[in-house]
């Protein structure tokens, strides 16, 4: 059986999220909280809040052992932009697209 968490709207682009997804998928869900807690990036603290909030969903809504759970997917999609303007020379403006994504993590329980 397989649970998920889904985040959306995140306010960070979809392609440096995906930059730290192969990091941590395929892994046991307890060695890829400890891999997103050391890296550096935004994306990293993001990815791990709803990693954790997959594994409580695991805990809370199907009764799956814990220690068992591996990150089977994690899906990032692009989500909404939010258009902006800069003012630029000669009285032009240019335009500025502020990202944003819909992220979903998928962990299930290892087949022993």
């Amino acid at each position: 059986m397989e649970v998920k968490a889904t985040a959306k709207y995140m306010r960070i682009s979809a392609q440096k999220v995906r930059k730290i997804v192969d990091a941590v998928k395929g892994k046991p869900a307890e060695a890829g909280l400890n891999a997103l807690k050391f890296m550096p990036q935004k994306s990293a603290g993001v990815l791990e809040k709803i990693l954790r909030s997959a594994i409580a969903n695991a805990d809370q809504n199907a009764d799956m052992d814990v220690d068992s759970l591996m990150i089977k997917n994690i899906i990032v999609d692009q989500g909404p932009m939010l258009k902006r303007f800069r003012a630029r020379a000669r009285g032009r403006g240019s335009r500025i697209l502020k990202r944003s994504s819909h992220i979903t993590v998928i962990v299930a329980e290892k087949a022993s």
